[in-house]
């Protein structure tokens, strides 16, 4: 993951290192995915999230676009 303080810079950065843009969320979207994907993870019931499972956390948090689907 790398830290940016626009978009822009973030367009900058790819064309300067030849890199395609990726998925980009905000610091905010960035806490809620890790509450997500790891607010249960001590429980004795946790179980890896399967593919439609992350996909409907990524829409509850906002992440849409290709970048966030999981399935091929």
């Amino acid at each position: 993951m790398l830290l940016f303080r626009s978009e822009q810079h973030v367009d900058r950065w790819c064309e300067q290192w030849n890199r395609p843009r990726g998925g980009i969320l905000d610091l905010q979207q960035g806490w809620r995915l890790a509450m997500e994907w790891y607010g249960d993870r001590l429980s004795p019931a946790w179980q890896p999230k399967n593919p439609s499972e992350a996909e409907a956390a990524f829409g509850r948090i906002g992440l849409k676009g290709e970048f966030w689907k999981m399935s091929v």
